[in-house]
């Protein structure tokens, strides 16, 4: 299961970096026992777009962010969030 701290380790996996103008993301999407297929529509030298969608994961998978400890979190753990509409993070101005 996706959410289990071992399927980082196991399962299929994805990671795109994306370096924006305030500094570096990486995001892993992380597929779950049942959907087992990632789809990533970027390449390398893609630009990235707030609020855009470049992949897709389905059925219990996970998507892990990893962003600076000086970004503000605006998202509870677990919470439900959904792409393109939830703010996850913001940098201080």
């Amino acid at each position: 299961v996706a959410s289990h701290d071992k399927a980082s380790l196991v399962n299929e996996q994805a990671s795109v970096g994306i370096l924006g103008p305030r500094g570096p993301v990486l995001v892993r999407q992380i597929a779950g026992s049942i959907a087992r297929r990632i789809v990533t529509d970027v390449g390398p030298g893609d630009r990235a777009t707030q609020g855009e969608r470049f992949g897709m994961i389905r059925f219990g998978s996970r998507v892990d962010l990893f962003l600076d400890p000086a970004v503000a979190v605006k998202v509870e753990l677990n919470q439900v969030v959904r792409g393109g509409q939830t703010v996850i993070a913001e940098y201080a101005s």
